[in-house]
């Protein structure tokens, strides 16, 4: 039983450290979960309590900063409603068009919404980059916080 624990353990890291940068999957809260099922396996001996308690706060701290980073970029440019849902369009829809698809949708998305709300190219065109600068920050926020949560969970079960 314990191994089946460690494999979901480590599978939900995997898969979290893959949805820090893929839209679809809530990256960071299934890398958090992964470290929460690891510590639990051996009733936080290896993995103490108040590590689980910084990787929660890590974990809060990732995603208010990805919602924020996002929005502030949005918001600065003045993007309307649409062009906010046209990035999300645009994210989700990059997931199924490769890399570079998964990069640019969302500048995309984002323009095509403000141009459809405001029937202004340059406008749309400046929201469409503010906001995608916006999504670009909060990506880098998640992925430095994850790799620094992995991090410390591995020098904690090497060190315990």
């Amino acid at each position: 039983m314990t191994v089946l624990l460690w494999i979901l353990a480590i599978a939900m890291i995997a898969v979290g450290v893959a949805g820090t940068v893929l839209p679809a999957l809530p990256g960071v809260a299934l890398v958090f979960g992964g470290m929460l099922v690891a510590a639990w396996i051996d009733d936080f001996t290896r993995i103490p309590g108040w590590v689980v308690a910084v990787m929660a706060v890590l974990t809060a701290i990732a995603m208010a900063a990805d919602f924020a980073a996002g929005m502030l970029g949005a918001k600065k440019a003045g993007a309307s409603k649409l062009a906010i849902v046209g990035a999300a369009i645009g994210t989700i829809a990059g997931v199924f068009t490769g890399f570079l698809g998964l990069v640019f949708m969302p500048l995309v998305g984002a323009a095509i919404g403000e141009y459809v709300a405001q029937r202004d190219v340059k406008r749309a065109g400046r929201v469409g980059i503010a906001t995608w600068i916006g999504l670009l920050v909060g990506t880098a926020i998640k992925v430095a916080v994850v790799f620094t949560m992995l991090g410390v969970f591995v020098a904690t079960l090497l060190l315990n």
